[in-house]
């Protein structure tokens, strides 16, 4: 119910940010991607595309920081302010994201879902979500070993409680743009 609200409250946001997309950079406006989400399953993630089109096989590839070239000007605004996730509301009422959960790890980075370790895999026993623990705890700035310990821990200790302070200190991380750049290599 969360996601479908969601998508209708930021629709007028969600409509301006596609056409700006499209007037800067063309079409497509949205970005898909494979993503490692519950019990290993992978689908596809939906994110509104800030940067030019077929970015992972130019420059830096996966890792993008303050002056990737490849980032638009659209798409700097759309990922200090977090609207570029704003899409993922459709991942969840197809029920491949939660609101709260592990980010979704691409199927080859950090590493396939075959290298995880047996501790490691259980951060994959709770739905992947647009936010989590361990964006909350340092987010883009967090080694991903650190990341994947985080996750472990709320997979844990999820409760209700727990995910409404996630989302409130979500909303703080968001508002405040706070570790929402890489500084380098996290693997």
């Amino acid at each position: 119910m969360i996601s479908a609200v969601g998508l209708v409250i930021s629709s007028p946001i969600t409509l301006l940010s596609a056409l700006l997309i499209a007037l800067e950079s063309g079409r497509p406006v949205l970005f898909k991607q494979a993503r490692i989400g519950y019990k290993g399953k992978v689908f596809q993630m939906v994110k509104f595309r800030s940067m030019i089109q077929n970015a992972e096989h130019t420059g830096s590839g996966v890792y993008s920081d303050k002056g990737d070239a490849r980032v638009t000007r659209v798409g700097k605004i759309l990922r200090a302010s977090s609207i570029d996730e704003l899409p993922q509301l459709v991942n969840i009422l197809k029920g491949d994201m939660s609101l709260i959960g592990p980010r979704p790890p691409l199927t080859y980075h950090p590493w396939p879902y075959e290298q995880y370790t047996k501790e490691q895999l259980h951060m994959f026993d709770v739905r992947p979500g647009i936010t989590g623990w361990a964006q909350v705890n340092g987010r883009k700035t967090v080694e991903w070993n650190k990341r994947i310990e985080l996750n472990c821990w709320y997979a844990d200790h999820v409760s209700f409680w727990l995910d409404l302070k996630i989302l409130f200190m979500t909303v703080f991380k968001v508002l405040a743009n706070k570790d929402n750049e890489n500084k380098g290599k996290t693997v």
